[in-house]
Parts: structure tokens; C-alpha cells; sequence
């Protein structure tokens, strides 16, 4: 068992808060961890992260094994010594990538798949760079197209030198396009490597496993009852989450109640604000997810209600024409710095001219607002008006 200790301190149903403690500091759940892909949360400083309150972030094992790799991480001291953070980091294993650089580029998907008249693929369909036995994973890399092998026992070693305070098995995200018998098969894989990490594992770093099955109920119960038979000291919800919202909805209803009460939830890839309210309603601790800065090289800016809605997604474009004069804050309700000492034309102004200062300050805001709505969220449970809270915001 490696260094964790999870405490529920409050509960309204199955929403709770409670306390994460880990090997550099206590994590007030439920929250959003700020993706830090390659050590570094794009456009933004550590100084900037501890400003907007992140308790916690997460690295990409699959990144950082590559560049600059894990040997230089470990000789400088580990993540947080690296990229001078000192409270607590989580790294994935490396198989998420098994998915967007395999099926995900073959079937041009993401984790969801919304069907329908009007549908088009994200990005165009490609080949696959990523193949995948009983060993492990081989991909080409994506920076020298250099041959690459992640097995079990690598992506263990790899975490181990990063030295994160939490660690995720290896595990292969399938396709929403998978049938139910690849799933099926990739599940008896996936189980097999989970407990072959927990096995080698021998540092203080809390391990995670990680229930899949895709979209399929009787895969989900089998996949959440063995993983739950192994106990980690976490738990993480992955893979194909289906061809809608439902679909997730129900992969949450069915796994949960086979997870442990004591142990953390982390719900993987998810973290937009109603995926968080539904997520959270049914007993999730812990997202992650790209999208508050990915969004901001674009352009886009979080508003709250009742100015940000469900349908427009709580954002604006700010880098719109519409928005060249206009005086106000990126969000007239938010106390974050930016809102309070920068105007929307001169955001505008920055997008206009490719000036990164944009980059750094529109991601700022809408760090500070996913997170500012987590702290929402927990006094809501503690104060038993989380479904007030969710019609605010969600109608």
C-alpha cells in the first residue's frame, strides 16, 4: 500500500467531500486536477497555479518517458523538484495513448462518440501508430518516430523515477467504436496488467487501478468488482464512456457501488462543468481533464451563470470581433486577477496581434473558475444545497 489516506468528511446522498491525503499535502475533494501534460500547465507558472488554489496536478507518463525521459526527471530530483511544485502530483500510465494513437486516430473519436445526422469527426481519420499485445504496447514516437515498448513493468518503473505522490496502472482505453467482443478481450488484458503492476510496485506512491469495459454493462461490473478485489489505494474510472451523456451517466451507476467507500474515485479525461455536476452527484472525487486551457489558445473564455448556460457551454470567444470595445471583464462575476484588471478588448487585442500574454491570462480565468466551481461544489455538500447549486447552474 503506498502513502494515501482518504476520509469522507461530508455527504449529501452520494456526493461527498472529503480529505486526500498524500505524500506532499491534503487534497479537498471533490476536485479538478489541472492537466500538466509535460511537466508544465501550458501558458501558466506554479506561482499561477497556487494563486488559482490547484491542489494537485497531473502529468502524461507517455510525454515525459519520451521527453526529455525519466532518467533526467530522477537525476534533477523527481516531478516536483523538476518543475518546482511542491504539493501533490499525479501521473497516468502511458495507456490512454494506447487509444489516441491507436484506435482513437483509426476511428477519429474520442472518449465519447456523439452519432448523428449532423456529425462530423474532430480530426481526420489516420493509421494507427500504436499496436498492442499481452506484452504491452508498441508505438512509434511522436517526436523522432522512433520504435517505442511500454509494458506494465515499464510504465511502473517509469512512474517510480518520476515519483509522483499517486500512480495509474497500465491499462488500454478502448474505442467507442470497439464492438463488445474486442472490449471484452481488452478487459481480460487489462486486468492482467493491473495485477502484475500491483505485484512489482514497490515504492510508497499510491497505485491506482483502473476499472474499463466500455459501454457495456456486464463488462463495467465485472471490470469495477475485480479491480476492487485488488485493493488499491485508489480507484480511477477510464475508457470508452459511450455514444452519449447517458451512457456515461450509467457506466458511473454501475461501477460505483462496487467501489470502495474509503478509497478515492477519479474519473479520467472528464471535467467539463455539467459532466462535473452529474459525475459528482453520483459520488466521483477526483477529475482531470485539458480542456480549461485548451480552450483558451482558442480563444475561449468561462463565464458564470447567468451569463455562461448549458447550451453555450459557460464560455465566450473572446477573441471575436464582437468583443474589440467592450469594457468589461472576461467574466463580470468572477474576483479572479484577471477579471479584475483586464478588460475583454484588450484580451481581444492580444488574440489579434498573437501575443502570448493572452494565452497566460485567459487560461488563468478559466483555471480559476473550474476550480473556484469545485469550491462551490464542496460547500454546497457540506451545507446540503448541492441540488440548488446544480440548478443554478444547469437549469
Amino acid at each position: 500500500m503506498g502513502f494515501l489516506d482518504f476520509q469522507v468528511k461530508s455527504q449529501y446522498k452520494k456526493a461527498r467531500t472529503g480529505l486526500l491525503k498524500l505524500k506532499h499535502g491534503v487534497v479537498k475533494t471533490p476536485d479538478l486536477m489541472p492537466v500538466a501534460t509535460k511537466a508544465t500547465v501550458k501558458a501558466l507558472t506554479t506561482n499561477d497555479l497556487n494563486e488559482i488554489g490547484a491542489q494537485v496536478l497531473i502529468c502524461n507518463t507517455y510525454h515525459l518517458m519520451l521527453q526529455p525521459n525519466a532518467d533526467v526527471v530522477s537525476k534533477i530530483g523527481g516531478l516536483h523538484k523538476f518543475m518546482n511544485w511542491d504539493k501533490p502530483l499525479v501521473t497516468d500510465s502511458g495507456g490512454f495513448q494506447a487509444f489516441s494513437l491507436g484506435l482513437g486516430k483509426e476511428h477519429a473519436v474520442g472518449k465519447m462518440f456523439f452519432p448523428g445526422e449532423n456529425y462530423k469527426h474532430s480530426k481526420p481519420q489516420g493509421k494507427s501508430i500504436a499496436k498492442l499485445n499481452d506484452k504491452g504496447i508498441y508505438f512509434r514516437s511522436i517526436y523522432d518516430n522512433s520504435r517505442q515498448f511500454l509494458s506494465p513493468e515499464k510504465s511502473i518503473e517509469i512512474q517510480e523515477k518520476l515519483g509522483a505522490d499517486m500512480i495509474l496502472v497500465l491499462d488500454e482505453c478502448t474505442s467507442p467504436l470497439s464492438s463488445k467482443q474486442y472490449t471484452k478481450n481488452s478487459l481480460e488484458r487489462t486486468h492482467k496488467w493491473a495485477k502484475k503492476c500491483l505485484d512489482i510496485h514497490k515504492t510508497d506512491q499510491a497505485l491506482v487501478g483502473i476499472v474499463q469495459g466500455g459501454h457495456w454493462e456486464d463488462l463495467r461490473k465485472t471490470s469495477a468488482k475485480y479491480i476492487a478485489s485488488l485493493n488499491f489505494d485508489g480507484y480511477a474510472i477510464g475508457g470508452s464512456l459511450g455514444k452519449s451523456k447517458k451512457d456515461m451517466h450509467n457506466v458511473l451507476d454501475w461501477v460505483i457501488p462496487f467501489l470502495p467507500d474509503n478509497k478515492p474515485r477519479h474519473l479520467l479525461g472528464i471535467g467539463v462543468v455539467e459532466d462535473i455536476f452529474e459525475s459528482v452527484e453520483r459520488g466521483v472525487d477526483i477529475f482531470d481533464c485539458v480542456s480549461p486551457t485548451r480552450i483558451a489558445r482558442s480563444g475561449f473564455s468561462h463565464i458564470k451563470p447567468p451569463l455562461g448556460t448549458k447550451k453555450n457551454k459557460f464560455r465566450i470567444k473572446i477573441s471575436s470581433i464582437n468583443y474589440r470595445t467592450n469594457k468589461k471583464p472576461l467574466d463580470p462575476n468572477c474576483k479572479c486577477k484577471v477579471c479584475m484588471n483586464y478588460s475583454r478588448a484588450y484580451i481581444n487585442h492580444l488574440f489579434k496581434t498573437n501575443e502570448l500574454l493572452g494565452y497566460n491570462l485567459i487560461s488563468y480565468h478559466n483555471l480559476y473558475f473550474m476550480l473556484e466551481l469545485m469550491r462551490e461544489i464542496r460547500r454546497s455538500i457540506d451545507e446540503s444545497s448541492f441540488p440548488k447549486l446544480k440548478k443554478k447552474w444547469l437549469g
